[in-house]
């Protein structure tokens, strides 16, 4: 499922989370794309395009949503419209049209440390940049699968700066990881079960054959033992098991524990 938005996607995707809670038992991946122009609109929809996405997006220009559902149609893309309708009749009750204004939250600080964070996310998706890892507030840690893009995405929209690393069989993590505040690392890890239901509805949405290693219990069970084995060997991360949780419940414990990283800090600044 792709949210998008000409602001923050928050309300997008805050009704959508609301909605696949009721879906917990079906494998999902939801992918946000914030603040669009009306020029981006067409390559994010061929790229959804390719997994027959399903569209939710908030415009609240209707020249956007309709250039939005012309390239929609085009693409043979399902899409549903959060807010068009909703504007349609509060001006319909009101007996006012819309002003066309983008629900952006003022342009403080907050705003833009959490534009720098979406960025950061971005840039530092799945290993990328590494070089930057000392620069991130949670760095994350998993098989693929394991809700490391997702979790980065939602506590970007928060201000936090989140960096995410795959563990790969047979490959070193690299040694960026290890030069930076191991407290800010955090493990992810999941059951052998969904992790297999997850990636076979991956590569069925990818038209791909599911017999492949990617999918396979057996290759998974030593993927899965592998980051069990690098997990071991940093006794200082927290390894939270995604089995089962929703992006916002995985997130809140993501934050619990940087809350209290932060709170010992403190404590031993102050004691110092």
């Amino acid at each position: 499922m792709y949210v998008l938005s000409d602001a923050t996607a928050e309300t997008a995707e805050r009704v959508l989370r609301a909605g696949l809670a009721q879906f917990q038992h079906v494998a999902t991946e939801v992918r946000i794309f914030s603040l669009l122009h009306s020029d981006e609109i067409e390559g994010v929809l061929r790229e959804a395009a390719q997994v027959s996405a399903l569209i939710i997006y908030t415009f609240v220009h209707p020249e956007q949503r309709a250039l939005l559902e012309t390239q929609a149609r085009a693409y043979q893309l399902e899409t549903v419209d959060l807010i068009g309708s909703l504007m349609g009749r509060l001006s319909d009750f009101l007996g006012a049209m819309p002003t066309g204004t983008p629900g952006l939250p003022k342009l403080n600080q907050a705003y833009f440390d959490r534009i720098e964070a979406v960025e950061f996310a971005v840039k530092h998706d799945d290993g990328q940049a590494v070089q930057g890892l000392h620069l991130a507030d949670i760095v994350l840690v998993g098989l693929s699968r394991t809700s490391k893009t997702p979790l980065s995405t939602y506590m970007a929209q928060k201000g936090l700066k989140v960096a995410n690393v795959p563990v790969v069989l047979g490959l070193p993590l690299p040694r960026e990881i290890e030069q930076i505040d191991q407290a800010r690392v955090v493990g992810l890890t999941i059951n052998v079960g969904a992790l297999i239901r997850i990636r076979r509805a991956r590569l069925k949405a990818l038209n791909m054959p599911v017999d492949t290693d990617y999918a396979r219990r057996d290759h998974i069970m030593r993927e899965l033992s592998y980051a069990r084995d690098i997990f071991a060997a940093h006794p200082t991360w927290p390894v939270i098991d995604v089995s089962e949780k929703a992006i916002e419940e995985t997130a809140a414990i993501v934050l619990r524990h940087r809350e209290e990283r932060l709170r010992a800090q403190q404590a031993v600044i102050e004691g110092g």
